[in-house]
């Protein structure tokens, strides 16, 4: 037996009592084991997760010690959160003198802590187990204070409030450090109780307030790879020279009405779409592109993409997933060409119900590259369009019918109770310079909204295609929301005057939020409510595991549609190609199940960061746009109230802070009402008030504003926060 094994039997036996490690040795010396290779076992139990050693060095089994592991999310202010490892746990919260000094992203272990009426949701960390900051980006500050033989030292403080610590630094091979420029600081040491980080300097940016230092170091800080290595660039160039002839086994169905609807300056067209109507309703055709074909399992391409996770759209260049070669090349559906494809065909009645889906390897060529723009315009114009002739070929039996089963499809997910936000989305446009000249907001037609509809379908369709097979799958999952929140969420419409009586059932539904989201559109504060309900809903992710998709109203969803920007759909693609040329049995099956359970787990990862990386740079431009508008007045929009401030909302979507300080009078903070008062003054969301742009900082990307009107102030007010009381 080997020493683990002992270690383990010894510690579980139902009358152990936890010893040390010196303890547990004894006890097994007359077994003959080696105190260098028990010493090692246990280390390596400690890391498999198999024991825990307690803060006074006792020893007992993992699952029975009321310890967990879990990833720490820090805040600004000291507190912070962990979310544990093992699937379907909630967040626990740890009290800013529990935290042990761990850092935002750090792993760390965790106990429950008790209170008389049982376990709490508070923990507290015992043990950090792994650092996953590796560096800090700042503004570099000189240290009045010199270092060991004479050097110069400088401090750094990280742009991201979560990381609130200073490390203190010295400059890296080659650097020659500039006092107020923006740098990255590789950490050597990391902070201990009171006890300063230390640092090397490995990259400076340039100027602080620069954008091209700030949208790099927003790049670094997310870990974003802007390149390529040669090895997945050669392979993508090697790949691409691979033009379809022949359809080679596949179902050729070039002759069939096949076509793609982009935006206008889209160049990686992943999906193209072909609709029929049958006696039963209608045949939906999604043809996406089979990017499996070409990056092949374990390739560099394949590690690179998975790496990476999905591309990354800024305001003025993408960041693929995948190199152009591929991307913009052999697997993007340019219209007039033969393409390989994984086709979904969706039987869907006159109702809009989906009857059955199936998958088949195909050879296709876009017969147009549309555009949202002209296709809106066919919508609303018809044959007096502009862009007729260039889509004559789609009437009347395509493109009026696939507008006919939008409708239908649109009608059947809003009568199921899906959810739908209204978000305003910020279109940033740019001069010859790249820098901002524009922002307005981004509009959907019902173009845009009809190819949501018909992915929506193949989505769900492949999802469940894959699970009446038993076969693996990556699912796009969203949890039912936490109750608590949305109790809050009812609590706060209800004081904005909405109407919150289908909250009364047991169990929430995304129908509830419904005409609550209608009445607050009409009542012009759709953008505010659809953003504090987001708030708290829980976040979609991906899993291996099915599982209802909450805001979608649908049982099994996973994502197919888009293969060349998204590492989950390549994942599917590629289980589903293993099915499709009959490559499946008992090893093959364990193999994808375990590929799409780190598949899964990796994107759901690499998505946040891509995410938090893409409105860290929107809002950099927004920044960088608004900063020749200072001094000038502006009508806004109230988007949120806080105990410190208003947020206002600009008619271009950007915003700023009013600080309560800046406000005539003794305010009071209610949150019931999410409201500001003193006296007769109240301060509501979606209230327009007259703002005036005082200040934009870079670094942060945030502005602030003034009331137009209240330029000056007579008293500084004193802040009073309302407490929430219960509401039974």
């Amino acid at each position: 037996m080997e020493i683990k094994e002992k270690i383990l039997k010894f510690i579980k036996e139902e009358n152990y009592r936890p010893k040390t490690m010196d303890g547990i040795y004894t006890e097994l010396i007359s077994q003959g084991v080696d105190f260098v290779e028990f010493f090692q076992a246990v280390n390596s139990l400690e890391k498999e997760g198999e024991i825990i050693i307690t803060q006074r060095g006792k020893i007992m089994p993992f699952d029975s010690s009321g310890y967990f592991v879990g990833t720490f999310r820090a805040s600004q202010k000291d507190f912070g959160f962990v979310t544990p490892n093992e699937e379907g746990k909630a967040d626990f919260f740890i009290p800013p003198d529990k935290t042990m000094g761990a850092l935002d992203g750090d792993t760390v272990l965790c106990f429950q802590t008790e209170t008389e009426q049982g376990k709490s949701d508070v923990a507290k960390i015992t043990k950090i187990l792994s650092h996953s900051l590796t560096s800090v980006v700042g503004t570099l500050k000189r240290l009045p204070t010199r270092g060991k033989k004479g050097r110069q030292l400088y401090t750094v403080e990280a742009d991201n409030k979560k990381h609130n610590f200073t490390v203190i630094c010295t400059p890296g091979e080659g650097i020659i450090p500039k006092v107020g420029n923006k740098v990255e600081v590789k950490i050597i040491k990391y902070p201990k109780s009171g006890v300063a980080a230390r640092g090397e300097i490995i990259k400076d940016f340039g100027g602080a307030y620069t954008k091209e230092a700030n949208y790099e170091a927003i790049l670094c800080e997310n870990s974003i790879k802007m390149f390529f290595d040669k090895k997945s660039l050669a392979e993508a160039d090697t790949e691409a020279q691979d033009i379809p002839d022949t359809a080679d086994g596949r179902e050729d169905i070039r002759d069939k009405m096949i076509f793609t609807i982009d935006g206008e300056d889209a160049k990686d067209l992943d999906d193209a779409v072909s609709v029929e109507k049958t006696d039963y309703g209608y045949l939906l055709g999604v043809h996406i592109a089979d990017v499996s074909h070409y990056v092949r399992q374990g390739s560099a391409l394949d590690k690179e993409a998975m790496e990476r996770g999905c591309s990354v759209y800024f305001v003025d260049k993408v960041v693929p997933m995948l190199p152009k070669a591929l991307s913009n090349g052999i697997c993007s559906l340019n219209a007039g060409v033969p393409r390989r494809a994984l086709s979904a065909f969706i039987s869907i009645d006159k109702k809009g119900n989906l009857i059955s889906c199936d998958v088949k390897k195909t050879l296709i060529e876009s017969k147009v590259r549309g555009v949202y723009s002209e296709v809106n315009d066919l919508f609303e114009k018809g044959e007096n369009s502009d862009f007729y002739e260039k889509y004559s070929m789609l009437y009347p039996k395509t493109l009026p019918v696939m507008e006919e089963l939008y409708r239908i499809l649109a009608k059947k997910n809003h009568l199921r109770g899906a959810l739908e936000l209204e978000t305003a989305e910020a279109k940033i446009l740019v001069d010859e310079n790249g820098l901002p000249c524009d922002i307005v907001k981004r509009e959907r037609g019902d173009a845009e909204k009809l190819i949501e509809q018909f992915m929506l379908c193949a989505n769900e369709g492949v999802a469940n295609w894959l699970f009446d097979m038993s076969m693996p799958c990556v699912y796009r999952i969203h949890e039912d929301p936490d109750p608590d929140k949305i109790h809050r969420f009812a609590i706060f419409a209800h004081n904005l005057g909405l109407s919150t009586s289908a909250f009364s059932a047991k169990k929430i539904h995304p129908s509830m939020f419904t005409k609550l989201l209608e009445q607050a559109k009409e009542e012009g504060i759709g953008n505010t409510v659809s953003y504090l309900l987001l708030r708290s809903l829980s976040k979609a992710k991906y899993s291996e595991s099915p599982s209802p998709h909450f805001g979608l109203c649908i049982d099994k969803y996973c994502h197919f549609t888009s293969p060349i920007r998204r590492y989950p759909d390549l994942a599917t693609h590629r289980i589903i190609s293993n099915i499709l040329v009959g490559n499946i049995s008992e090893t093959s099956i364990q193999y994808l199940s375990s590929f799409a359970q780190k598949a899964a787990a990796k994107s759901t990862e690499n998505e946040q960061k891509a995410v938090s990386c893409e409105r860290d740079i929107e809002d950099l431009y927004k920044c960088i746009y608004m900063q020749s508008f200072i001094g000038e007045e502006f009508d806004a929009v109230i988007s949120s109230v806080t105990n410190f401030g208003i947020f206002c909302e600009l008619g271009n979507t950007c915003e700023g802070l009013i600080p309560i300080t800046e406000l005539n009078g003794f305010y009071t903070y209610s949150e019931e009402t999410c409201s500001l008062h003193c006296g007769e003054s109240v301060y509501r969301l979606g209230d327009v008030i007259r703002v005036r742009l005082e200040s934009v900082d870079l670094i942060s990307r945030k502005a602030e504003m003034r009331l137009a009107d209240a330029s000056k102030r007579v008293f500084k007010p004193k802040i009073i926060t309302k407490r929430r009381t219960k509401h039974r």
